[in-house]
């Protein structure tokens, strides 16, 4: 049975002394939001695998001249850049589920006015108050006319 890498075990001591830094260390990381742990009952703190090891990274990254500022900005971009691949990767799921429920369930989708993907089916047009983009393509071969993208 495998071990959760990101389940809140360890005790700040046991963590301070695995990633080979002070506890002191660890309180300011959490303060300036590099490395925040879970809180258990009292506000006590619990470190995660997952945790001891972003705190090695960071004193990686410390001791290689990377201002703790800068730290701080690699992690947040790491995390969006985690995000996204999250994203990319349910989009891709439902593009095969599309695929598998054949041509009659293709989807159209459109751009909203926030930034969001709105999903629409085939024939459908984004709501008349609706700023929503429909992202057109070229159908393939023998010069047919273009038509929204469909999934």
């Amino acid at each position: 049975m495998a071990i959760d890498p990101y389940a809140p075990i360890f005790v700040i001591s046991v963590a301070a002394e695995l990633a080979e830094m002070h506890p002191q260390t660890l309180r300011q990381y959490d303060r300036m939001g590099l490395v925040s742990p879970s809180r258990q009952s009292g506000r006590q703190r619990r470190y995660s695998q997952h945790d001891v090891e972003l705190l090695r990274e960071v004193q990686r990254l410390s001791k290689g001249g990377v201002s703790l500022e800068g730290i701080r900005r690699i992690l947040e971009l790491e995390n969006q850049v985690a995000a996204l691949r999250a994203r990319v990767s349910e989009l891709e799921q439902e593009v095969v589920d599309a695929r598998r429920r054949g041509p009659d369930s293709r989807r159209v989708f459109a751009a909203g006015i926030a930034g969001d993907v709105v999903t629409l089916t085939r024939g459908q047009r984004p709501e008349q108050r609706s700023q929503a983009v429909v992202v057109w393509r070229p159908r393939p071969s023998s010069g047919a006319s273009a038509g929204p993208i469909q999934f």
